[in-house]
């Protein structure tokens, strides 16, 4: 093939929507040449680039430049790897170089080899094994565990987050005691884990499992639908085992990092150091040896956050997608892709079964299943005989609350504090409270940059914006309000239950869990360890606690409102309310104690709290699926967003007025807009979109082709920014 190839297709690794072609390099090309690097003369100067295709010498070009150096004698990334890139960079209207340009370590990306990779590590120091040999009295059991570990091998992070408890703590007073001593260790030396028995299944994970070994030779888009505690996990950890024996290698996607910490440790002590993690709080260092390993064959099963759907796996038998319908899925920022989908399509490319998997699927995948498209496998009951949760609504009108909780959820909590149980309070509002305003005058502090209010953060004596960052004194707050201010709260932050929770009951452990307190490496699974191993009694967090967390002894859940998602002009607010409201309520009574679900609601006969109390999730997707085909929105018909900003109040619309009259897309697709967005004013920039629908995707995706080009024309278009969002989470 090389013998005959003229010129190479070139992605250069930039925000370019085209290929390039180029002469081959004097050298010559490798006999399969797609998925090499490649440097480039660009301009007047040089990129880094991949080879995507080629052309027989038919096609030469006296005029092109010729590739400066091969970079790889042999492909980095696999061809089917590079033809999926290309087609989520053109259904999602992004960049090619930019979409290939994830696919590789940054060090590749910038056209350097990777280095040999070291991480750190703990070897035993002679203090150490002299408290060991002499038993000293302040050595604890967890230090003493530790000890003994690094007296057989040395320590890594890895062996670490394997252990049940918060080791890098312990390895730290270990450190300064100078009982232990860091190194640099070998990355590509793999540590020894501990590997635990497979637990039976019953009947109908039995069954699932079967299922999905059916099609493990084909393609198979099987959608795992369980209630909370069911053991969906359990069906992975066996499926995984399966494909592992066959030599396939399984890549597993959760859709936040929060979760990781104790999924990750379920599949290392099943499957020891075959299983590697990718997720963005890893370094490039970390993430360059996982991608390598994995590319070389040398791991079995890769657990990671949305950008692990990239992961080179040339075995690959086998994708999971656990949590399916979370929003976390689709990025919104840069390439906006959504994983789940472009997993479903790898799945298709390399023709291997795809387990999506919820207890509240998404309506795109319900659809699905409805059309024929994908195959139900139901898991209908708790595993291990646990009671489903019962759920009460409780109404609070005309109740007094203190810190956003009622009397009759406070006195649900005493109950499990005397009886030695946990609960979990959820709100999905950070800070002390969501507006300030002032008695006196009336003034509310507003973000200057966001049509947003600003959020009192009252234990860091800040307001602060949540959509900018913008943060402002208080002192500086009443100096632009009245001559005697007079200050109150509208409505409760997490950080204010807290505070009601401590005063309420001052002997309880009280752990607050939101983006506030789990700002550095390592807090989050601490807080996780510090609630298993039943150092916290009452638990209060946001989204991070909403799904995924196995906490046995948590027998009370309390929902401390319930209303900020009834009433939101977002299309995808009721699937939203519905989906995390049973999901929290998952997190009750998952050991042998039953759990109690209360939901504090001012609006206690809402259809949509009455369906969700019922636990009948099947009866809401019937009644949202029935609203979006009548009113012509997701998963009926395919949508895309034009959005545009610009520091200049007016060019944003203007520009997207001219969009649409230069654009002709034809009857087969509907056009919405240009109007301001919902909030219009962000981050010192005003906004505005376009919406584009069609009962055809292939029409959509022909006017989106038709939209660039016309954008491109747009002398106006150098005054904004804009981007184009495929399928996005919300319509404005």
């Amino acid at each position: 093939m090389a013998a005959s190839v003229s010129c190479v297709q070139v992605a250069v690794f930039a925000p370019l929507r085209q290929l390039f072609d180029y002469l081959p390099p004097a050298a010559g090309l490798p006999p399969q040449p797609v998925g090499c690097r490649v440097k480039v003369p660009f301009g007047r100067g040089e990129r880094i680039g991949v080879i995507v295709g080629t052309a027989p010498s038919a096609h030469a070009d006296d005029r092109l430049k010729q590739v400066i150096e091969l970079l790889d004698a042999t492909a980095l990334l696999e061809p089917s790897l590079v033809a999926l890139a290309r087609w989520a960079a053109a259904y999602y209207c992004h960049p090619v170089g930019e979409a290939l340009g994830l696919l590789l370590p940054v060090e590749l990306r910038h056209g350097e080899v990777l280095r040999r990779l070291t991480e750190r590590g703990w070897l035993l120091a002679d203090a150490g094994r002299a408290a060991l040999m002499e038993g000293a009295v302040r050595v604890g059991p967890r230090q003493r565990e530790l000890l003994q570990m690094a007296q057989a091998q040395a320590l890594r992070a890895a062996t670490l987050r394997a252990l049940p408890f918060d080791a890098g703590r312990v390895v730290g007073d270990l450190q300064r005691r100078g009982w232990l001593l860091e190194t640099e260790l070998d990355a590509e030396a793999a540590p020894a884990l501990p590997r635990t028995d497979f637990l039976a299944l019953n009947e109908a994970q039995a069954a699932s499992l079967a299922d999905i070994l059916a099609r493990r030779d084909s393609f198979a888009p099987l959608l795992l639908q369980g209630v909370t505690g069911s053991g969906k996990t359990e069906v992975y950890l066996h499926a995984a085992r399966e494909m592992l024996a066959g030599g396939r290698q399984v890549l597993m996607l959760i859709p936040e990092i929060g979760l990781s910490e104790q999924l990750v440790q379920r599949f290392r002590l099943r499957f020891g150091d075959t299983v590697a993690v990718l997720h963005s709080e890893l370094t490039e260092r970390e993430r360059s040896l996982v991608w390598e390993r994995a590319r070389r064959g040398a791991v079995g099963i890769v657990l990671g956050t949305r950008s692990a759907v990239w992961a080179p796996l040339p075995r690959l038998g086998l994708i999971i997608v656990d949590e399916e319908h979370d929003p976390s899925f689709k990025q919104q920022e840069g390439f906006r892709y959504s994983a789940r989908d472009v997993a479903v399509m790898r799945a298709r490319d390399a023709q291997v079964p795809i387990v999506l998997g919820s207890a509240t699927p998404s309506l795109e995948s319900e659809l699905n299943v409805r059309r024929g498209r994908y195959a139900r496998m139901l898991l209908p009951s708790r595993a291990g005989g646990a009671a489903p949760p019962t759920l009460h609504g409780l109404d609070v009108r005309g109740l007094k609350l203190h810190g956003g909780l009622s009397e009759t959820l406070c006195a649900a909590i005493d109950e499990r504090l005397a009886r030695d149980e946990q609960t979990l309070l959820f709100l999905n509002r950070r800070g002390y409270a969501p507006v300030l305003m002032c008695h006196a005058c009336g003034h509310i502090a507003q973000c200057a940059r966001c049509d947003a209010r600003l959020v009192l953060h009252q234990g860091r004596e800040r307001l602060i914006c949540h959509h900018c960052g913008t943060e402002q004194r208080l002192d500086v707050l009443q100096k632009a309000c009245c001559d005697a201010p007079e200050y109150f709260t509208l409505g409760v932050g997490t950080e204010q239950v807290e505070q009601a929770l401590r005063e309420r009951f001052p002997a309880a452990r009280v752990l607050r869990i939101d983006r506030d307190t789990m700002r550095r490496k390592g807090e989050l699974e601490a807080a996780y360890a510090a609630v298993r191993e039943r150092r916290v009694d009452i638990l209060i967090g946001t989204q991070m606690l909403a799904k995924g967390h196995d906490f046995p002894a948590v027998t009370l859940v309390g929902i401390v409102d319930a209303d900020s998602r009834l009433f939101a002009a977002d299309f995808r607010a009721g699937e939203r309310f519905a989906q995390t409201l049973l999901q929290v309520a998952g997190r009750a009574g998952r050991a042998n104690a039953p759990g109690v679900v209360l939901i504090q609601t001012h609006h206690p006969v809402h259809p949509l709290l009455q369906l969700a109390l019922r636990h009948d999730y099947a009866a809401f997707a019937d009644a949202a699926l029935a609203e979006r085909e009548a009113a012509m929105l997701p998963p009926y018909v395919s949508m895309a967003v034009v959005r545009a900003e610009a520091v200049d109040a007016r060019a944003p619309i203007g520009f997207l007025q001219q969009l649409r009259r230069a654009l002709d897309v034809g009857p087969d697709i509907d056009i919405a807009g240009p109007v301001p967005a919902p909030m219009e004013r962000r981050a010192g920039k005003t906004r505005a979109v376009l919406m584009l629908t069609g009962l055809r995707r292939a029409a959509l995706a022909d006017a989106l082709e038709r939209l660039i080009a016309a954008a491109n024309a747009l002398p106006t278009r150098h005054r904004v920014r804009w981007h184009i969002d495929v399928d996005p989470q919300e319509a404005a």
